[in-house]
């Protein structure tokens, strides 16, 4: 289908545009900005005025439930979540049942995706067989079966000598690995950030140095190996200062921060929230404020929605007891926005929010995707940055209606879902 995408604002921050453009579409690429390309006839013209044209979102982080977790949410369900937010790519988590760590069951979650025809899902696979922490995966193997990148989800290595054997192969073959920063043994069991909130509740605590003490040890084994990491979901002042440090002294890293962990803090878990359950757990204000400046600096590369569906049977219990996660596909655009537009980004607001979601988080993964260029594959998100909506659980496509962010009035709401030059998705 050739599509006539017109006076819109286009925002391609891989190519520095920020303009009222023309975008034109056809057999699944983009084949103009701002000039039609010659003997151009659309089969169908959208009226993008008052609306942004941007590349597809792309989400470093969501969990789909597929296969072995269908009780807490499905494909359909999620991938449908995916394009109502404006994502046209997303990268899932090994943590899966079976986990992700054959090539035979990789293959059957890309062709699942594939059957649906709504957005592309690049899996990571398992750095160590059953995500045990002691035998490699079949790198190489999985890599041809369709993985981008290596990771143990929230599982730690026990053994350093195992991590420092994964990032010896992963540098030989330029893999990139993806680890969260948490001490195996500090706070591992903790449910909330040690602090005065926790005490006051008496929950017990992960403290910011379960994050720090892990990232000494990344950093001291990425350069013994010089290998590629990206480190998942920063959540501490203390650690973004290391990881600022490492990028000066030109360490191959990168890092993502939760959009959720942008705007809330401890003090939201108010009387035992269980919607304010999450991993790692919501750090003080004075943390939540650095990850917004580190964001705005560029030591945090991108955001992303660290989406984790969980059921009402897992969710609806004592805050203690309730399975760490929140839905995040669909607010992911608007809380990115969110943070630009309190950041003081000014007239570069939703650019700079954009870019996060799109070029940066791309780059990030090393995907195909996150610009307009002409050739390149037409997923674009048509959204509208004015419209103001609720966060409600029935407003939600995703199976996973748990959030801490229901009730909020957000900014920013999907209009047109384009992947592969199809319309995946239009809000009546």
């Amino acid at each position: 289908m050739k599509l006539h995408i017109k006076n819109g604002r286009v925002i391609d921050p891989a190519n520095n545009i920020d303009a009222q453009q023309d975008l034109y579409v056809a057999a699944g690429k983009i084949v103009g900005v701002g000039q039609a390309p010659a003997d151009f006839n659309a089969d169908k013209t959208i009226d993008a005025t008052g609306l942004v044209v941007a590349p597809g979102l792309v989400d470093l982080s969501a969990r789909l439930r597929e296969p072995g977790y269908e009780y807490k949410a499905t494909l359909e369900s999620e991938m449908q979540a995916a394009i109502q937010g404006g994502v046209t790519s997303l990268i899932c988590p090994p943590d899966t049942e079976p986990v992700l760590d054959e090539p035979g069951l990789v293959e059957m979650l890309k062709h699942r995706a594939k059957s649906l025809n709504q957005a592309h899902v690049y899996p990571l696979g398992a750095l160590t067989v059953g995500l045990k922490g002691k035998a490699l995966t079949e790198m190489a193997e999985l890599t041809e079966a369709g993985c981008v990148g290596f990771s143990q989800a929230d599982e730690p290595i026990l053994d350093t000598t195992v991590l420092l054997s994964s990032l010896q192969y992963a540098k030989t073959f330029n893999y990139t690995v993806w680890l969260r920063p948490q001490d195996p043994h500090l706070g591992r069991h903790g449910i909330a950030h040690s602090g005065p909130a926790a005490s006051r509740l008496g929950l017990s605590g992960v403290p910011v140095m379960s994050e720090t003490i892990a990232l000494y040890t990344i950093f001291e084994l990425v350069r013994a190996t010089g290998a590629r990491v990206h480190l998942c979901r920063m959540s501490s002042a203390a650690g973004l200062e290391l990881v600022r440090a490492a990028k000066k002294e030109g360490l191959p890293i990168t890092c993502d921060v939760g959009a959720h962990h942008i705007h809330l803090s401890d003090m939201d878990i108010g009387f035992f929230d269980s919607n304010a359950r999450v991993n790692p757990p919501f750090r003080s204000q004075r943390d939540r404020d650095a990850i917004r400046a580190a964001l705005l600096d560029g030591t945090i590369d991108a955001i992303c929605s660290d989406h984790t569906p969980v059921d009402d049977d897992e969710k609806l219990l004592p805050f203690g007891e309730a399975s760490p996660g929140a839905t995040g596909l669909e607010l992911l655009l608007s809380l990115s926005l969110k943070w630009a537009e309190e950041v003081g980004a000014g007239k570069d607001a939703v650019a700079k929010a954009v870019a996060k979601v799109t070029t940066d988080a791309a780059r990030v993964a090393g995907l195909p995707a996150g610009g307009l260029t002409p050739g390149d594959v037409a997923d674009i998100c048509i959204f509208d940055p004015n419209t103001r909506w609720t966060v409600e659980s029935k407003a939600l496509a995703s199976q996973g209606k748990h959030t801490p962010f229901l009730g909020y009035e957000l900014t920013g709401q999907v209009k047109i879902t384009i992947v592969a030059g199809h319309i995946a998705y239009e809000r009546q």
